[in-house]
């Protein structure tokens, strides 16, 4: 009878949690293992989430540059994309990715271990490959990194080219004359650049009061606004009745709050309205681990209820679906499990980026959560039409927005939406992290012409003047 593995660490599931999990473990010195139910590591974000959507971005970016090559002293006469051809640069990213992922694991010396995986009793757990073989391993601490699955309407069922969700969306065969999105989170308004770009009618369809509701409520207003200069059409306050497949695509119904039910047909439709986490079928149901609507409830080091289980990710309650996010969770709970000091995350100094056009990049407490919260304020603004940089880029949208407590200083919060957003978002993540106030913020020198300067102009505009507007 074969030996059962033993192990001091095992994670189940290789996303951007479970693999730096695994990695940070075996780097810490103990005997690691990562089980993983598909052909490839990387997880949702790496296979069809974050990467592959970037990927299209990137190229829709590049494709409306030439769409406006005028405006830049450019002629384009003759100028189009290859769908095909895209897809195709998109599958060499992930893969060259995927199998980078594969290199690290093998490099740091984490055993891999193929099938779904079911815990088994205290320190065991039953792995099942893709011929229904079973084995079983040994561990004294198990990192549940299993992430989320895409939310369906009741009742649909997605296919390969009407009803999507982000995975079927991702290879779609031929861009669709017409799109309709249900729901206006990251997902969506990001699926709306994208497919705008390359020429679909765009239409999306939000429950809530106004797009990316997670966001400043003027972030909120300012994507609305940029969205219908473009030409995607955006309603708020939309609930959808339901959704019927066609034999050319879709029909929708929806009222927009309390008007009359109204009808909408279209190529195709993508539901975007949150993630379920995946923890159906873990085996908790015999353990100590508590759940709330399906999602894992842990303290500030990672640990479930149950003794020597760990949870990160998408999985866990009240954490931001971010593939950051996991990764940092990831390591704060190996750390603990190797005896080490772990420092808890701070979830108020985690960036949430979202990759539209224009994009959106934010950090802390918006201003209405702020005043909630009970802070006199001082808000900071700087337009991107009055920055150098943003107007050699012809990308004037948008603006930075700084929440600061107006008696100290403290930087409560950065919202940003305009050209590279996500990248300049990381200055505020570290003026945060280092308790920096405007004041500080202020006195940067920023270089010119640079998009930073906005960031350095709106802290101008919370401790004294701005100087270019």
């Amino acid at each position: 009878m074969a030996e059962t593995p033993q192990y001091e660490v095992v994670v189940i599931g290789s996303g951007p949690g479970g693999y730096v999990a695994a990695i940070r473990s075996s780097q810490l010195g103990m005997k690691t293992a990562i089980v993983e139910k598909d052909d490839k590591f990387g997880g949702t974000c790496l296979h069809v989430g974050c990467i592959p959507t970037k990927s299209l971005l990137f190229n829709a970016e590049v494709y409306d540059y030439f769409r406006n090559a005028k405006d830049f002293g450019l002629t384009c006469q003759e100028f189009s994309f290859n769908w095909q051809a895209i897809l195709a640069r998109k599958a060499k990213v992930v893969t060259k990715l995927s199998k980078g992922v594969e290199f690290l694991l093998k490099k740091n010396h984490v055993d891999t271990v193929r099938g779904f995986a079911k815990l088994a009793g205290p320190g065991k757990i039953s792995v099942t490959d893709s011929k229904g073989v079973a084995q079983e391993i040994a561990a004294k601490n198990l990192v549940l990194a299993t992430g989320s699955e895409a939310r369906l309407l009741p009742g649909l069922e997605p296919d390969a080219k009407t009803l999507l969700t982000n995975k079927e969306i991702l290879s779609l065969p031929e861009v669709p004359k017409s799109l309709v999105i249900i729901g206006a989170g990251a997902v969506g308004v990001e699926f709306a650049s994208i497919f705008h770009r390359f020429g679909s009618k765009v239409t999306v369809l939000e429950m809530l009061p106004r797009a990316v509701p997670l966001e400043d409520e003027e972030v909120s207003a300012e994507l609305e606004k940029c969205f219908r200069r473009q030409g995607i059409v955006i309603l708020t306050q939309a609930k959808v009745a339901g959704v019927t497949k066609t034999a050319n695509g879709i029909t929708l119904e929806y009222t927009v709050g309390v008007g009359k039910p109204q009808t909408l047909e279209a190529d195709s439709c993508l539901v975007a309205v949150g993630r379920a986490p995946n923890t159906a079928n873990l085996g908790l149901e015999r353990t100590r681990v508590r759940l709330e609507r399906g999602f894992v409830k842990v303290n500030s080091f990672m640990q479930t209820d149950e003794p020597g289980v760990y949870a990160i990710g998408d999985i866990v309650a009240d954490s931001p679906l971010l593939a950051h996010v996991a990764s940092r969770e990831g390591i704060v709970a190996v750390t603990h499990a190797a005896g080490k000091p772990a420092e808890p995350l701070n979830y108020r100094q985690v960036p949430n980026c979202t990759y539209c056009e224009p994009e959106i990049g934010s950090v802390g407490l918006s201003e209405r959560q702020a005043r909630e919260a009970g802070h006199p304020l001082k808000i900071g603004r700087f337009p991107y039409s009055a920055v150098s940089k943003a107007v050699i880029l012809g990308a004037r949208e948008g603006f930075v927005k700084i929440v600061s407590d107006e008696r100290y200083g403290e930087i409560l919060g950065v919202h940003i939406i305009g050209p590279r957003a996500t990248e300049t978002i990381a200055e505020a993540v570290m003026a945060m992290r280092l308790e920096g106030t405007a004041d500080d913020l202020a006195n940067v020198v920023h270089a010119h012409p640079t998009l930073a300067e906005g960031l350095g102009e709106a802290a101008h505009a919370v401790v004294d003047w701005p100087i270019h507007i």
